[in-house]
């Protein structure tokens, strides 16, 4: 297959290549697009031989639900039974944006689409160009993060392209992506709303509109046997190719610990925040942003992930980082990179 790659600006963006983009979804073909949170690979929704070519793509499990973006909210009830009045009030304070939700789905939902489930995932994103590219392809686009499973997802069109090239029909070039990690999943199928992947929409930013909320406690359990209902849930994601360690604890136990690890180790690597950049004389370090900034760490993540990767580096010491805010979804993804090998100082 020949990749087609294309550059849009949200700025100025080509409407040419966006209906373009959207013929090919509505012919069963899939398309890399950029949102705010990491680049998508989308295909038609309502498709089961169109999600069945996302899985096949990514090289995914199949049990692994899609989410399903849609560009009106008109659109919402068209795939799911009802809107609980809790999700009407998060769909008032957070939609469009960064979060998924999951709702009892409607029949014309393949479960092909779900990972053979009764639910749907949700998400009705705020990046202009994906909003128009979904608009372009009818409306309802599945789309998990754009990259080889299991891989650092992309906030660059290169990564996209270094995973995907040959695998997709088109790649749309974006730009850099605001976020740089996946969006907040929340079940809202039952009472109490339960977090199900933490991300930029955050626990006590859902807690101010609907009250209590739950957090999954398997979101960090490694050997959780139960069926995902979002994705991310049970495998390992975001992962380089270098074997990486999380040390966590107090700040001058970790770099202590760091520079006990990793001193004269050819192809090491340590990710450090700005402040600790100068403690670890004679290693090789990665500045992953100020601990006073988990909004830049995040942005930051996966792209230093990937430069780790296009290094050959062999060896990742990574500091643990802040888990308020945003900061729980870096430390959810930081973790599931290094496969939970997480060193307590």
């Amino acid at each position: 297959m020949n990749t087609k790659i294309v550059s849009v600006s949200s700025e100025n963006v080509d409407m040419k290549a966006i209906e373009e983009a959207g013929q090919i979804i509505k012919n069963g073909g899939l398309v890399a697009f950029p949102t705010e949170t990491v680049y998508g690979l989308g295909g038609d929704g309502l498709n089961p031989e169109s999600s069945n070519k996302i899985y096949a793509a990514k090289g995914r499990p199949s049990d692994n639900p899609l989410i399903i973006h849609i560009c009106r909210i008109e659109d919402l009830e068209k795939i799911v039974k009802c809107v609980p009045e809790k999700a009407k009030k998060v769909i008032d304070a957070f939609w469009p944006g960064p979060l998924t939700m999951i709702f009892e789905k409607r029949d014309c939902v393949p479960r092909e689409t779900t990972g053979g489930l009764d639910t749907v995932a949700v998400r009705f994103p705020i990046h202009e160009t994906a909003l128009k590219f979904i608009e372009a392809a009818g409306g309802f686009v599945a789309a998990p993060s754009a990259n080889l499973s299991g891989r650092p997802s992309p906030t660059l069109a290169k990564y996209v392209c270094e995973d995907l090239n040959g695998r997709v029909d088109m790649i749309i070039d974006g730009g850099n992506i605001p976020i740089g990690v996946e969006s907040t999943i929340v079940d809202m199928t039952s009472e109490i709303p339960m977090i199900l992947r933490p991300g930029y929409v955050t626990k006590e930013m859902l807690e101010e509109v609907v009250g209590e909320v739950k957090v999954d406690p398997t979101i960090l359990d490694i050997n959780c046997k139960e069926r995902p209902k979002a994705p991310g849930m049970r495998y390992r994601h975001y992962a380089p190719k270098a074997d990486m360690t999380v040390v966590r604890g107090e700040d001058e136990s970790v770099i202590a610990k760091i520079l006990e690890m990793g001193q004269n180790i050819e192809g090491c690597v340590v990710l450090s925040v700005s402040e600790h950049i100068d403690k670890y004389k004679g290693m090789t370090v990665k500045d992953v942003g100020s601990k006073e900034d988990s909004l830049q760490i995040a942005s930051n993540l996966y792209k230093v992930l990937r430069e780790c990767d296009d290094e050959g580096v062999k060896i990742i010491l990574s500091e643990s980082f802040s888990n308020q805010g945003i900061g729980a979804a870096v430390m959810n993804r930081l973790i599931k990179a290094a496969g939970h090998q997480i060193l307590d100082v």
